[in-house]
């Protein structure tokens, strides 16, 4: 019998930045104990809509509580060893609410982002 995931990543798997910083924790050895989820695919993701998954990060934890945005990567940093003290420093108040604000402002800028990377990208690939 498979022990339950400790953790449970919702990720844009259709946005190269996305997949790229994903790709880097996927390689952690802590990594396998935890199910990594592509809400591109558009499966049935329970109480939490394929849109809210796609709009932002989420990371739910053994218990079943949601996080969302800067409290999900601090969620999932405290896991892996290496980034522990980081997920830590910005689930701290001042720093949770700066990191929140940091996450919003990205969300922004993620689309031109987006089209950069993927025209980068391509160029790379011709």
């Amino acid at each position: 019998m498979n022990a339950p995931a400790l953790l449970t990543m919702y990720f844009d798997g259709s946005c190269p930045l996305c997949r790229a910083e994903i790709a880097i924790y996927r390689r952690l050895p802590e990594a396998t104990h935890m199910a990594w989820v592509d809400v591109s695919a558009g499966q049935d993701l329970g109480e939490l809509s394929c849109s809210a998954a796609m709009a932002r990060f989420h990371v739910r934890d053994s218990q079943g509580r949601l996080f969302s945005g800067a409290a999900a990567f601090s969620r999932m940093w405290r896991a892996f060893p290496g980034w522990r003290w980081l997920g830590w420093f910005i689930a701290w108040p001042p720093m949770s609410w700066l990191a929140e604000g940091v996450y919003r402002l990205f969300l922004v800028f993620r689309p031109f982002l987006q089209k950069w990377v993927r025209r980068w990208s391509d160029k790379g690939a011709v």
